[in-house]
């Protein structure tokens, strides 16, 4: 009798063995952004919660930090097929569909309760479903943050104070037209370039969120920073949209919900960084213009660069988000 037990277990795990393995979806998700910084930690939630909310049937493997490539490298990889996933900011897809300039019009958001009711709802879907005539699934967007300057010249406390200066900016056209419009000279640069691009004069000065300015080190090459919040920017994530479509259902839904619990995740976490960033830049001697004349800088870049949009697309989509309350 403990002969055939025996027998019967041996059998079992044999058979347990010789079980063909679960079927397992490895997808390779690039971006630019640096280790520590709260977007990439983000990705990172997003991993953990897809392996979760599909049992391991779909795996993300990260690489972070420009390792597959720049913000542009990035995206035609997605877009071709050699990336499955990638994420940068929305200024680098107003290449494909330029509606989505919109989002980054210069004082277009009151706060981040305004952003997220208009990212999070039928406006922020309908503007990035423009992206699958393009071969890109968006699953949502990551934060990124509102814009501030920083510059090796001189403190910037109007619109003036930026004349002549060298900043560099995306290459979104609302930004570069805003920057000329104060007198600067932006220049569009790849992320993974920008922080020799400071270091070595080649530019003067950039404009990112607070949080991400120090995650990226910026405030080891900078002297002064001005808490403009000309604008906000959001990090697109997207995939391949045919590898989307040949997923499960339920996989497809499992990664968008696991994105938006790690976009919630991720904004918590920019509020509570934004303000031992701040302290910590202080702490190293970058000097902070707290108060810079926010409604002189509002007055020289909002209503143009809302004109010029509206030129070109209509105003009813500007609208549509100016009213959303």
């Amino acid at each position: 009798m403990r002969i055939r037990r025996v027998m019967v277990l041996v059998l079992l795990a044999f058979a347990v063995l010789a079980a063909p393995a679960a079927a397992q979806t490895k997808f390779r998700f690039a971006h630019t952004i640096g280790l520590g910084d709260a977007q990439t930690l983000a990705t990172e939630e997003f991993a953990k919660k897809v392996a979760q909310k599909t049992n391991n049937a779909i795996q993300i493997e990260l690489f972070p930090a420009g390792q597959l490539g720049n913000d542009p490298k990035v995206i035609e990889g997605v877009k071709l097929g050699t990336i499955d996933m990638g994420m940068t900011g929305n200024p680098f897809f107003t290449s494909f569909s330029p509606e989505l300039n919109v989002f980054d019009l210069p004082y277009l958001f009151r706060d981040f309760d305004h952003v997220y009711k208009v990212l999070d709802g039928p406006i922020g879907a309908e503007m990035r479903r423009h992206l699958e005539k393009h071969g890109f699934k968006a699953l949502g967007g990551l934060e990124i943050g509102f814009r501030n300057v920083t510059n090796n010249k001189r403190p910037v406390k109007v619109p003036d104070d930026l004349k002549g200066l060298k900043i560099r900016t995306t290459p979104n056209p609302a930004h570069l037209q805003a920057f000329r419009l104060m007198g600067a000279n932006p220049v569009p640069m790849p992320f993974t370039e920008v922080y020799l691009a400071l270091k070595t004069g080649t530019v003067d000065g950039q404009e990112n969120p607070i949080a991400h300015i120090y995650a990226s080190k910026f405030h080891e090459v900078q002297k002064y920073m001005s808490l403009t919040y000309h604008a906000y920017t959001s990090n697109v994530v997207v995939m391949n949209l045919r590898k989307y479509q040949e997923l499960k259902p339920e996989h497809q839904k499992a990664l968008q919900e696991a994105l938006q619990e790690a976009t919630a995740w991720e904004r918590a976490l920019n509020r509570k960084m934004d303000v031992e960033a701040l302290a910590k830049m202080k702490a190293a001697g970058v000097q902070i213009e707290e108060q810079p004349d926010r409604d002189a800088f509002r007055k020289a870049v909002a209503d143009t660069t809302a004109d010029e949009y509206v030129k070109k697309f209509g105003k009813d989509v500007l609208e549509r988000i100016k009213n959303t309350r």
